[in-house]
């Protein structure tokens, strides 16, 4: 749950506006924003009535007058839900052996939205570094010598990039993946506007309209939507803290022999797990067997220790393809990502890159060239790393001393909490107090709700949003 983080004021009795009116209005507005997804369930009458300091009478004639718009539905005997509209209730053809993932995944556009709207200071689920973290002389130095040495016609600032992406860019990505194990040329290398990007290009170029796709559950909710929109049947692997079920990952190879596995290997989101090495052999012995392609996604590997493993550098990106990007470590405003792939999947991937974007913005790819050659990135990425461990002890110390606990243990970015309540109506408790938050439902491929939150370590460490958290869990 991401969104504008000022607090929702009171219903006022003092207002020419009636207060079912008052309450309608917000709760009609949450349902437009997605802040309410299509199938969440409002709360009762008389938990409302308690939350909002009304009779229940008032929340019976707001919830009337949601009725009356068509942005609820009233269900016998289990309350009111908020209704899908015709264009969600529309489903792409799927073939007759149905995927585990029946529900529709959670629209992505609560995530993104919060991505591009929170204020770090108040939101505790922030997908990102705060920006005060981020080194903005480094950007300015970057970007100012960039332009410096592009002047003149055939400078960088006055025609296209590169069809793979900018050179010295592709260079200093080789060095960098070989520095993980990666082996690969300059040439396996493709540039792309993010990693959802090269993602993107994956799923469109190796994959077709009915395949079945493994995920990771919980996952990233933008990928799940992102390939049901593309007609993708989504097979969820359960993730937990002893990493992902190879059981269950044979099992559902077996059955649905799949296309692809789209995974996070390193300090997964929302879990911060990372694949053993026994895992990793595991999971590569399986995707021999049963002939499917691992896409592995690795955005916060550099805040990762020092020689984790990833499945490219065992498998030597003969059935993975590696992704990664630099909004999460730069700054999200540097949409530069990149593919490694073999040499025949890279000529597709290539061409399909052309045909969507023609070009990726080769000033910002110099731009993170020259702070991989000289070394910035690295040390930049030490000083996150180290700030980034102080703020995990301290937001792990709030949080236990708030009643809850971690179902994972600690690491890198992102906290997998267990608040020992319903999550979903916590996070809209709390966005009412100002804070915005990522209940587990937000991760989950087929919307199940639970009690499980994510938190960002780095954006948590303010008291004040543990004591309001530990004040509504006992409220109920």
């Amino acid at each position: 749950m991401q969104t504008n983080t000022l607090p929702a004021p009171a219903l006022s009795r003092d207002a020419s506006t009636p207060l079912a009116q008052q309450l309608s209005q917000r709760l009609a507005e949450r349902i437009r924003q997605r802040l309410l997804l299509p199938g969440a369930r409002l709360p009762s009458v008389r938990e409302c009535a308690r939350q909002q300091g009304v009779s229940p009478y008032t929340v019976v004639a707001a919830y009337d007058q949601l009725l009356a718009a068509g942005l609820v539905e009233a269900r016998r005997q289990r309350g009111f839900f908020v209704r899908a509209t015709a264009t969600e209730n529309k489903a792409p053809p799927r073939e007759k052996a149905a995927a585990p993932a029946e529900r529709p995944p959670v629209d992505a556009t609560a995530l993104l939205r919060g991505m591009f709207e929170s204020d770090p200071r108040h939101a505790p689920g922030l997908g990102t570094l705060p920006p005060e973290w981020l080194d903005l002389p480094l950007l300015q130095t970057v970007l100012r010598r960039v332009v410096a040495q592009s002047a003149g016609p055939d400078g960088l600032a006055l025609r296209y990039g590169e069809p793979g992406g900018d050179h010295r860019l592709r260079a200093a990505l080789a060095q960098h993946l070989s520095d993980a194990g990666i082996e690969c040329a300059a040439e396996q290398i493709v540039s792309t506007v993010g990693a959802t990007h090269a993602l993107d290009l994956l799923t469109r170029t190796l994959l077709q309209p009915g395949d079945a796709v493994l995920v990771d559950d919980p996952g990233w909710a933008i990928e799940y939507a992102r390939l049901q929109r593309a007609g993708m049947r989504l097979l969820p692997v359960p993730r937990g803290a002893d990493g992902l079920d190879l059981e269950v990952l044979a099992r559902l190879a077996a059955e649905h022999r799949p296309r692809a596995y789209v995974t996070v290997s390193v300090l997964h989101n929302p879990t911060g797990h990372s694949l053993t090495l026994a895992s990793a052999h595991h999971l590569l012995k399986l995707a021999e067997l049963h002939d499917f392609l691992i896409i592995e996604d690795d955005t916060y590997g550099f805040l990762a220790p020092a020689h984790t493993p990833r499945l490219a550098a065992l498998d030597g990106l003969r059935r993975t393809v590696y992704v990664a990007g630099f909004s999460k470590i730069l700054s999200p405003a540097f949409r530069v990502g990149y593919l490694a792939a073999n040499p025949e999947r890279v000529a597709a991937l290539t061409e399909l890159k052309l045909l969507s974007t023609l070009t990726t913005p080769p000033l910002t790819e110099r731009a993170v060239a020259i702070c991989l050659e000289q070394g910035l990135l690295r040390r930049h990425a030490a000083r996150v790393a180290s700030q980034l461990d102080a703020a995990r002890q301290r937001t792990v110390r709030l949080a236990i001393e708030a009643g809850c606990r971690f179902v994972s243990p600690p690491q890198g970015l992102f906290g997998w909490l267990d608040v020992g309540c319903d999550s979903e109506r916590l996070a809209h408790r709390l966005l009412d107090e100002g804070w915005t938050t990522a209940p587990g439902l937000l991760f989950s491929p087929t919307r199940q709700p639970g009690t499980l939150m994510r938190v960002n370590f780095a954006t948590a460490q303010d008291a004040r949003f543990w004591r309001t958290l530990q004040r509504l869990r006992g409220e109920g």
